[in-house]
């Protein structure tokens, strides 16, 4: 068989995806789709910046502190411009929420949309230095107010998200997509520039063999959580204790969790008592996503997807993974209750 043979002429590539789903939606307007496409562009540039890190100096310090106190990296600032500017440019937008930005960014009135992006731009920025795998988070709603948009655009529960999905840069550049009908992961070929449909309607295990969370701070775990712990490494029921894992980047702990099954945890502990990770463009998106893929996610108490958010930058308690894991952690936390 000759090579020009093997060359897939009928290719599904993500824009092609969300060209086709957008028109099978009664009342489409094509607005998603556009925005979805910008941001999808953004993410290309992110991915071409990462991989150019080492090289153009981009990974130092760039001097400043962001909201949420952690140190802010030059690709940060540029993942940041690159996401905001191309969605201002879809003409999709009106209210934006980006980890990076204390208050909203509002769209410039000329380019206004009716949806509202909340984003993360890169995750795990701090992983950058040691070349680990970090990503892109992101949640898309439908604005709620009439006229001029408000931060209550964006502070809805993550059930109304309309599309969420990230962006992993790690050996190969990968987006996982869900539009609320199945989760979906496509590669970025560089070939074509185009990313391309490799796994359609992924479906987690109910129950995986590897447990996923920063064990450093088991000293102030709640006593539930580290009575569940043991559970997994002295397991009394004859079965085999779970692996460990954890990057510390949460795109690939969650990226790993899905693909593999088993339970990603970031709970609340006396340092953090609601948790460390952000409701709106971390959270949010990557329970829709666990959920559309037959997972499971809870702060402990309630279904993240029902937490009615307060403030932009509000932080959650986050236990996410295969739903016969995500469940016994339930039960643990519910025996202490």
């Amino acid at each position: 068989m000759s090579d020009q043979s093997a060359f897939d002429t009928d290719v599904w590539t993500l824009t092609r995806f969300v060209m086709e789903t957008g028109r099978k939606v009664k009342g489409s307007t094509g607005e998603l789709t556009q925005l979805i496409n910008s941001l999808l562009t953004a993410i290309k540039a992110i991915s071409s910046a990462v991989r150019k890190a080492g090289l153009a100096h981009l990974q130092g310090m760039a001097g400043q502190v962001n909201v949420t106190g952690d140190d802010v990296k030059k690709l940060d600032v540029l993942s940041n411009d690159l996401v905001i500017n191309m969605l201002q440019a879809s003409f999709g937008t009106c209210v934006m929420v980006s980890e990076e930005n204390k208050e909203i960014v509002i769209t410039p009135k000329d380019k206004r949309g009716k949806y509202v992006v909340c984003f993360d731009p890169l995750d795990g920025s701090s992983n950058i230095d040691c070349l680990a795998s970090i990503g892109t988070i992101f949640a898309i709603y439908k604005r709620i107010s009439e006229g001029e948009p408000t931060v209550q655009d964006a502070l809805q529960p993550g059930k109304e998200i309309v599309c969420a999905g990230y962006a992993l840069y790690g050996s190969a550049t990968l987006v996982a997509l869900s539009h609320g009908a199945g989760l979906n992961f496509f590669m970025l070929d560089p070939a074509i520039g185009e990313f391309i449909l490799t796994e359609k309607n992924v479906q987690m295990k109910k129950k995986g063999k590897v447990y996923s969370l920063n064990e450093g701070y088991a000293k102030y775990f709640h006593p539930s959580i580290n009575e569940y712990l043991k559970h997994k490494k002295y397991p009394e029921d004859g079965s085999e204790p779970y692996g460990a894992r954890y990057v510390g980047s949460m795109v690939s702990d969650i990226h790993r969790t899905i693909a593999y099954g088993g339970i990603f945890m970031y709970p609340a502990n006396e340092k953090s008592p609601k948790g460390k990770l952000r409701l709106l463009y971390e959270c949010n998106p990557i329970a829709f996503l666990i959920e559309q893929a037959g997972g499971l996610a809870t702060t402990g108490t309630q279904r993240i997807l029902d937490v009615k958010p307060e403030s932009i930058h509000e932080r959650v308690p986050f236990v996410v993974g295969s739903s016969d894991d995500v469940n016994e952690y339930i039960s643990f936390v519910k025996k202490y209750s």
